[in-house]
Order: structure tokens, then C-alpha cells, then sequence
């Protein structure tokens, strides 16, 4: 299959991008920049110029090719504003995408994340949210999965908050970068609450897996790890890093702090069985044990 990837050079896409490339499919990326579409083509993909927002070449990119992995999201989460220009970006960009392919068969596999639910882990069948911060990126996918009806296989991988591959990435990446800032390894909360997890390459697996073969309309769970502790995350950060580990206001994450405080633990039991997914890479603890002070 020859796939149109976008956000091939972030800790999942550029995970996702080998794994495509290691099983017999080829691939055309989307690279913003000079030094993106050099590490692309280094990795073995063919490079489409361009970024989330160029909407003929999201729908070119769509047109050469027999299926698309949607995953570029925009960098700028400092603020409210901020957050909901990149979820308004990604919204436009997965419409044509989905749009380009309607009566074609053809797969789109987009991101988003586990849903919470109160009281339990989060599974397959529970709706994404369609309000609050993050509101937007639930309806956008929804509307890429209602497709469905229209010819086109799209699915879903909800991520959890934390992807991670060598000690890096997601919500327990942004903990690592504001303890290196504010010299605390903090956590919001009473630290109890428990946050999914995933090394990227195991989440690889699930995106190719959904391209090749998961029916349309449907979504899935890349969760290795059903919920650690957020105090049990900072507690390895700030071992490593050799800093204090104390509770901090959710303010201090910015647009984040609510969802930071939340507990949200998923179940991937439902994708494991009728994808046969199953991670093999180390978990967030053991991964978190390789950050270097």
C-alpha cells in the first residue's frame, strides 16, 4: 500500500513511518521543512512539501495514494487560544483529507486520545468528549468516522496521555520539561490519578494494523499501560533528574492543568483481542529510567 503520511517526524510518526516501511508499504510524507523532509527521505519515505494547513496539498497528497495516516497536530499549546487554533487547524485538514477519499474504500487512520470515564478505565466503545478543551478534536474525529457511510474506511487510534519512547514524549515528556524548567519534579493533584501510557513503537504496530485491516467507522485503544500514578511518574523524573518531588497547582501546566488532574486510566483489552495487538516495548516507568539529568 502506498500511504500519504502526515506528522511522519514526530515520536509517533516517526515510529509509524519505519513501521510502515519495514512491512512492504511505501510512503509519501508530508515535511514542513527542510530538515523534516531530509529525515524523512533518510528514513526511506518520498516527501510531499508542505504543512497541515495547505489544504490542495493535503488533498494531492490524498489523491496519490491508496490510503492516509493522519497525525500531524500543531506545536503551540501555551494557551487556550493557542490550543484551539491547532485543533481548528487539524479539524479543516482531516475534513479534506476524508473528503478526498469518499466512495474510494480507500483507509484513513487519524489520532486522538482515550476518553475518560468516571469511576472506571475507559474502553473502545465509550464516545470521545465533545466539549471542553480538547471538544474540538472529538468532533472532528467523528465526523471522519461517520464517513463511514460514505465509502471511506476511516478508524480512529486513541492514543493515551503518554506516548513515549526513550524516556521522551506526551503528558510525562511535558512533566520531564517543566521539572528541567521550575527545578520540581511536580505533580498536580493529590498524584494519585493515573494516566495511560504507550511506548511509541508498540502504538506503530496498532496504526498499521488499523490501516491494513480494521473495518470502517471504528476506533481503538493503543494503551500497554491501563494507568501509573502521576506522583509514581514525577518520582522516577525526579530520581533522575535529581530534583524535588512535590505537588504544584494545576495552573502551573497551563491548558493542561485540568486534564493533568483528571483520572483516566483505559483499557486496550477489546483492540488487543480483535486487532491480536500486543505491545512488547518497555513501559513508561522502565522507559522514564533512561532520562539522563
Amino acid at each position: 500500500m502506498h500511504v500519504f503520511v502526515t506528522g511522519g517526524t514526530g515520536t509517533i510518526g516517526s515510529a509509524v513511518v519505519a513501521e510502515l516501511l519495514g512491512n512492504g508499504h511505501t510512503v509519501l510524507a508530508l515535511a514542513r521543512s527542510d530538515g523534516s523532509a531530509r529525515t524523512l527521505e533518510r528514513a526511506g519515505a518520498e516527501v510531499l512539501r508542505g504543512d497541515l494547513a495547505d489544504l490542495d496539498v493535503l488533498r494531492s497528497g490524498a489523491a496519490q495514494c491508496d490510503g492516509v495516516v493522519s497525525l500531524a497536530f500543531g506545536r503551540d499549546y501555551s494557551s487556550p487560544d493557542a490550543l484551539a487554533r491547532a485543533i481548528a487547524e487539524e479539524s479543516a485538514a482531516l475534513t479534506v483529507l476524508g473528503r478526498e477519499l469518499v466512495g474510494s474504500d480507500r483507509p484513513i487512520v487519524t489520532v486522538s486520545g482515550t476518553p475518560w470515564v468516571p469511576g472506571r478505565a475507559s474502553v473502545e466503545a465509550d464516545p470521545l468528549p465533545t466539549d471542553g478543551p480538547v471538544g474540538g478534536r472529538g468532533r472532528s474525529v467523528n465526523a471522519l468516522l461517520d464517513l463511514a457511510a460514505h465509502g471511506v474506511r476511516s478508524t480512529a487510534v486513541r492514543m493515551p496521555r503518554t506516548v513515549h519512547n526513550e524516556g521522551k514524549g506526551g503528558f510525562a515528556g511535558l512533566l520531564t520539561d517543566q521539572a528541567r524548567r521550575t527545578g520540581v519534579a511536580g505533580y498536580p493533584g493529590d498524584g494519585t490519578q493515573r494516566w495511560p501510557a504507550v511506548h511509541a513503537r508498540d502504538a506503530a504496530v496498532l496504526f498499521r494494523l488499523a490501516l491494513e485491516s480494521a473495518p470502517a467507522g471504528t476506533a481503538w485503544h493503543a494503551v500497554a499501560d491501563e494507568g501509573d500514578a502521576v506522583r509514581d511518574i514525577a518520582t522516577v523524573i525526579g530520581r533522575r533528574l535529581g530534583l524535588p518531588v512535590e505537588a504544584v497547582p494545576e495552573e502551573t501546566f497551563g491548558p493542561f492543568g485540568p486534564i493533568f488532574a483528571m483520572d483516566q486510566p483505559a483499557s486496550s483489552a477489546h483492540t488487543r483481542k480483535a486487532l491480536g495487538w500486543q505491545p512488547t516495548h518497555p513501559s513508561l516507568l522502565e522507559d522514564l529510567e533512561t532520562i539522563q539529568p
